[in-house]
């Protein structure tokens, strides 16, 4: 049984916080910086299926007990904050100031991408500088993917298919037999598309995430509790991105980059925890 004061966030309103309050999804704060505003939403503790289930349509090969997705119990002891999208660029160049590093500059709440994962700890760090008491870090990939299912088990938080009124992705390459549709060459602005059922957006498609964890190819089936591999040298990226085919969007779906490396599909969203996740003191492979 989960200790109640870990469904609690350990305080609310944070002191940071210009906005807060309760609505369907539950608990929320905003973070206003230099004119932008970055909602969190508390995502309680509990436990999930991480990876995609063998007879799941067109996950990643399997072979030789290698696969990436093989399912295993996942228990996260202790709830978080997480972003309800990625950064934006307005938000980036706020926090960063310099150019915009972003190929879609479409509007200022575009995802901000091209960025590394060494950007991504960069904008932490003079965030969390800037900002007493906030605490922000990427994401741990089963908090990340635990967030994306929102209490789901089907390919996709909105079920077992998907549109492009749901997701950003090339639609000309559909999933497990849908009819093609769009493919916007493209991101999206943030919040363009349907939330999931814990009000997150986007954690499907319009840009991978990288997220804190080194990667693993087998992250195994033996049930694990808050899990975060540090030793790596490739890091984890989730979700997806406006280029990637149905399948490349899934839940389940896992993707890896080196950490200086920038592409116009990598982005992020912002975490915000406890010290054993923050960069430089993370733990064992769990």
């Amino acid at each position: 049984m989960t200790n109640r004061n870990t469904l609690s966030p350990p305080m609310f309103p944070c002191p940071w916080a210009c906005e807060w309050g309760e609505d369907a999804y539950g608990l929320w704060q905003t973070l206003c910086y230099s004119g932008v505003r970055q909602v969190f939403r508390w995502i309680e503790p509990g436990t999930f299926l991480m990876g995609s289930p063998n007879d799941e349509p067109e996950r990643e090969w399997q072979g030789d007990g290698e696969g990436s997705e093989t399912q295993r119990p996942v228990t996260l002891s202790q709830g978080f904050w997480l972003a309800d999208t990625t950064v934006t660029q307005a938000f980036w160049l706020a926090v960063l100031g310099g150019e915009n590093p972003s190929r879609f500059q479409g509007s200022p709440e575009h995802p901000v991408e091209q960025v590394s994962w060494d950007d991504a700890q960069r904008f932490i760090e003079v965030l969390n500088s800037d900002v007493s008491g906030l605490s922000a870090q990427l994401p741990s990939e089963a908090q990340w993917e635990y967030a994306c299912r929102a209490g789901t088990s089907t390919p996709f938080s909105f079920g077992n298919n998907i549109s492009p009124k749901q997701v950003n992705y090339n639609g000309k390459y559909p999933y497990a037999g849908a009819e093609k549709s769009v493919y916007r060459e493209n991101t999206v602005a943030v919040k363009s598309l349907l939330a999931n059922p814990w009000g997150l957006f986007e954690m499907h498609g319009n840009v991978w995430e990288w997220c804190q964890d080194g990667w693993r190819q087998n992250l195994g089936t033996a049930p694990v509790i808050d899990p975060l591999n540090s030793a790596a040298e490739a890091r984890v990226l989730r979700g997806g991105s406006w280029y990637g085919g149905g399948k490349d969007v899934r839940s389940a779906i896992r993707g890896r980059s080196y950490p200086g490396f920038p592409s116009l599909h990598f982005s992020f969203r912002l975490a915000l925890g406890h010290a054993e996740l923050r960069p430089g003191l993370a733990g064992g492979a769990g």
